[in-house]
């Protein structure tokens, strides 16, 4: 197991309840469970930066959409497929 580094947060009274009360449910810590939280916000937010980050490079090298070619795209998600 890796070593763990103590990190101290003040948190709002309702917020604390509900870690109070997700711990409880689940049998988990209420470390384990901010730790985890912290985990996968920290995952969203690195991959966030690196797609902004790889559209700014694509735009510096001039690999650009029109956007009429852009709304025909974006208006194909979700669409419904023909079934094969």
């Amino acid at each position: 197991m890796k070593k763990g580094a103590l990190v101290s947060l003040r948190i709002e009274e309702d917020l604390a309840d509900r870690l109070n009360r997700l711990a409880a449910a689940t049998g988990r810590t209420k470390s384990f469970i901010a730790s985890q939280a912290i985990l996968d916000y920290l995952a969203l937010q690195e991959w966030q930066i690196a797609a902004i980050q790889d559209g700014i490079s694509a735009a510096d090298r001039g690999e650009l959409v029109e956007h009429d070619e852009a709304v025909k795209i974006l208006q194909g998600w979700g669409a419904k497929r023909d079934a094969a």
